[in-house]
């Protein structure tokens, strides 16, 4: 937060204590304005020009306070006004693009998930457009005031410049998704890495949340991790994800969509992941994974009934991920480690793999006290846009649009 007195350009002045001010009626809300003064560290006059245009803005409200014990008049509060606030929340997945609309509080409106096919004749970023604008069409009736758009999506992302350099499954290059969904819709637009995304999320309203230092590991179709430091997503304002999947762990393994050969997503991620369990089923004829279609349920199942295969799969899992976490943990110190991944499912074989590289590879005074633990949320729906959303208005950046009209 920023005092009046302290030098800087008024308008980057006026947007950082605007954002403060925001985040704590949003988070404390009701809250008075003496309150708002003493925790922002402002003056009353600028806490009260600052609130008297969120209030004219319809950002804001105010409300009573009840005071206990007390007979006279009720105290006034602010709290923020989220409903006639909408923003779009977009996912692009593998194969299919997750939308929704939510209000400024992140209370979902409504979700739709529709078809995107990793290759169409018309290149990705029209068929985005498309989808998008097909989404306002069918929700008009439902739609309020459209703030901006928030899109998660994985692979190698420019969050500054919103340019999408690669990503996997689809034939992309240079895609400058930001600058072009703005000149059509007119309304800013917020894109980063789903992971990164996620945890921003998790930091925000999740399993992290008042964790200042946290290492959150996505094992999935992709494999990255994003890193919370002393409160802050790592690298916020470029490539915030942390390329533990392109990290070779095998130099001679099987060639990655970044175009290098053994990453650890070819090893951890999903697909890899079966194409394990398959080779060694066939040195294992009595696995109960013969008995069933094999996918990542399956395998999870058959750990957690105590199958040596299926266990023998999660496990070197857990070792090559925990490999280079334990790199991590003497980099960053975290408190805790999220894991976000649908293997989650089988924790009980796949935490203790982690955890056992971690204390054997990293330094004893960082490894010692970390806990490992799982995501609240997962990375199928729209909820990490949400994050995006609250980022740009906790820092003014969204908030100064909205009130400037």
């Amino acid at each position: 937060m920023v005092a009046d007195s302290q030098p800087g350009h008024i308008d980057q002045i006026k947007q950082i204590n605007a954002g403060a001010v925001y985040r704590l009626i949003d988070t404390l809300g009701p809250v008075s304005r003496i309150d708002l003064s003493r925790l922002a560290q402002l003056a009353p006059a600028s806490i009260t020009k600052i609130v008297r245009e969120m209030l004219e803005a319809h950002l804001v409200q105010e409300t009573e306070i009840p005071v206990p014990g007390c007979r006279g008049r009720p105290a006034v509060g602010l709290m923020v006004e989220t409903d006639a606030w909408h923003y779009l929340s977009a996912r692009i997945g593998h194969g299919s693009i997750t939308m929704a609309l939510r209000d400024l509080s992140g209370a979902l409106v409504v979700e739709e998930e529709e078809p995107l096919p990793p290759v169409a004749p018309q290149p990705l970023l029209t068929r985005i457009i498309a989808q998008i604008d097909g989404f306002f069409t069918r929700q008009q009736q439902r739609l309020e005031r459209l703030t901006a758009l928030a899109i998660t999506l994985p692979g190698i992302v420019n969050t500054a410049r919103g340019i999408v350099y690669r990503m996997p499954f689809y034939d992309v290059k240079d895609m400058p998704l930001a600058e072009m969904l703005e000149q059509h819709t007119g309304v800013p637009v917020f894109i980063q890495h789903d992971i990164s995304a996620w945890t921003m999320a998790e930091s925000m309203f999740g399993a992290s949340r008042n964790t200042r230092d946290v290492i959150q590991v996505v094992i999935d179709n992709n494999v990255g991790a994003g890193v919370i430091a002393d409160g802050r997503l790592l690298h916020s304002g470029s490539n915030s994800l942390v390329e533990i999947g392109h990290t070779q762990v095998d130099p001679y393994g099987k060639r990655c969509y970044c175009g290098n050969h053994g990453c650890l997503e070819t090893i951890a991620g999903m697909e890899g992941v079966l194409e394990l369990a398959q080779q060694r089923m066939r040195q294992s004829v009595s696995s109960m994974l013969h008995d069933q279609p094999l996918s990542v349920e399956a395998l999870c199942n058959a750990t957690r009934q105590g199958d040596l295969l299926a266990q023998e799969v999660i496990r070197s899992v857990g070792t090559s991920v925990g490999r280079i976490l334990a790199i991590m943990v003497n980099l960053f110190n975290p408190q805790k480690i999220l894991i976000g991944s649908p293997l989650n499912r089988a924790a009980d074989v796949l935490y203790p793999a982690i955890l056992t590289c971690i204390h054997q590879q990293s330094l004893p005074a960082y490894s010692r006290n970390v806990e490992v633990m799982a995501t609240s949320f997962d990375n199928r729906g729209t909820m990490a846009g949400t994050a995006l959303i609250k980022h740009a208005m906790y820092n003014g950046t969204l908030l100064i649009r909205l009130l400037q009209g």
